[in-house]
């Protein structure tokens, strides 16, 4: 009878273990300071590159002590300014609503629309424009990103690694880093034994397409 007690107990706390995995603790955390001065956009020959929802996707990951849920901004848009077709001394700006947050399951999407939260009613549209764009990121990063946050009331710089690739077709941007919520003053603590951390993963995946673009000529031999 112990062998089995000490068996489900066993059972049971790798399965614990399992769904207390931190999803922060995988990405790195964007370092975060005052807002910047938002410098001129790129000149006028500067290509213009709007991206949306309907070609991006702007996610997060929470998690508490018991596990984590993922979930999405359903409306967003945003612009690439992109300057002498390359990413360094380009600029991205992106507005996000709110309220069009999706997660599952459908009363963690409500309460993530209260004042507990996102508070949508109040703080309707989050923003980020760029600052700086500079080749070299941390771990496999192309680039590092820097630019003005605003979220939940608060304005902040952050700065994250990003992967960005600039092709005949597109302007493709991915990453995913960590920032810390009560940055933001989002400061609901949880249940007092389900807390929810303080790190929360940001994903994004942008994909801004070029038009009028030529095509590098293929020297490649037939």
């Amino acid at each position: 009878m112990n062998i089995v007690r000490t068996t489900l107990l066993a059972v049971v706390t790798a399965a614990s273990l399992a769904a207390c995995d931190d999803a922060s603790k995988k990405q790195p955390a964007a370092s975060v300071g005052s807002a910047l001065p938002v410098p001129a956009p790129p000149n006028a020959q500067a290509e213009t590159l709007p991206f949306s929802n309907a070609n991006s996707k702007v996610g997060f990951v929470g998690s508490k002590v018991t596990g984590s849920h993922e979930g999405t901004f359903e409306r967003f848009r945003g612009t690439v300014r992109l300057a002498g077709a390359k990413a360094e001394g380009s600029s991205v700006e992106v507005e996000i609503e709110t309220d069009s947050v999706k997660i599952e399951p459908e009363k963690l999407q409500t309460h993530l629309k209260s004042p507990d939260f996102f508070d949508t009613a109040k703080f309707p549209k989050a923003t980020f424009k760029s600052t700086e764009i500079k080749a070299g990121g941390a771990g496999s990063a192309t680039h590092t990103v820097t630019g003005n946050l605003s979220l939940h009331g608060k304005e902040k710089a952050v700065s994250f690694p990003a992967t960005i690739n600039v092709s005949n077709a597109e302007v493709a941007t991915k990453t995913e880093f960590s920032i810390n919520r009560k940055d933001f003053d989002i400061v609901y603590p949880g249940m007092a034994n389900d807390l929810i951390r303080d790190a929360v993963v940001i994903k994004l995946d942008i994909h801004a397409p070029r038009q009028g673009v030529s095509p590098v000529k293929d020297t490649r031999p037939n």
